[in-house]
């Protein structure tokens, strides 16, 4: 059931990304569900999470909006954020507010296109969440009836812009030209980002390796402290 309020209880929050592969010390559905109770209890307005099994933890857990994708990786496609739209009936089968999909032009698996997904999702009431990594992944995500964009692929296509940290620019340049809801999100690791985002025109900051990977989290402090001893 998609929830027609889900972009009043986000706007301008915090929105906490739970999410662990396989190889990481916290994957798990049970972990998962409680790092989301946790995010809520610090305040978070939602969470993005991966996989049905975690979806469904976490929703026994919070009432909280929850942004819904599948990895899942196939030969011969570069696209691995729902894919396809056997992911997206999978999410749709859960219940998630938004179904986050790599929106970029790039081929998909099994020859599906990007347009017929997103129809599917348009016929049957589920909003869409579209990951973009370009203003004009943006702009053509809009064109094509999705809900909100995310700029969580900034960086991680090969003709977007690399960068160690958030896209400042791409959520600046979409929010001024987009007139559905801009979500920020990508390499966000301080705070002070999270609010610039906002300044900028952002809808809502979407931030997961900073807060929910602590790994991740330890190597920055790790290398910074090697940095100060020369």
């Amino acid at each position: 059931m998609v929830s027609d309020s889900v972009f009043e209880k986000v706007e301008k929050g915090l929105i906490v990304s739970c999410q662990a592969l396989e190889h990481e010390p916290l994957f798990g559905s049970e972990m998962m569900a409680k790092m989301a109770k946790a995010a809520e209890m610090g305040g978070a307005v939602g969470i993005r999470a991966n996989t049905v099994q975690d979806i469904a933890a976490i929703k026994r857990e919070t009432s909280l909006p929850i942004i819904g994708l599948i990895k899942r990786d196939y030969d011969g496609s570069d696209v691995f954020i729902t894919p396809t739209l056997r992911e997206v009936k999978e999410l749709m089968e859960v219940g998630v507010d938004l179904v986050a999909l790599d929106c970029t032009r790039r081929n998909r698996p099994h020859g599906e296109k990007l347009e017929d997904i997103i129809q599917y999702m348009k016929q049957h009431g589920q909003k869409v969440m579209a990951d973009i990594s370009t203003l004009e992944e943006a702009l053509y995500a809009e064109s094509i009836g999705v809900d909100c964009v995310s700029t969580t692929l900034s960086g991680y296509t090969s003709y977007s812009p690399k960068q160690s940290g958030p896209d400042f620019d791409l959520v600046k340049d979409a929010a001024s030209r987009l007139r559905i809801p801009v979500i920020a999100e990508g390499k966000v690791f301080m705070p002070s980002e999270a609010s610039k985002m906002l300044k900028l025109g952002a809808y809502a900051v979407v931030v997961g390796s900073a807060i929910t990977r602590p790994q991740l989290i330890t190597e920055r402090y790790v290398d910074d402290v090697r940095k100060a001893l020369g």
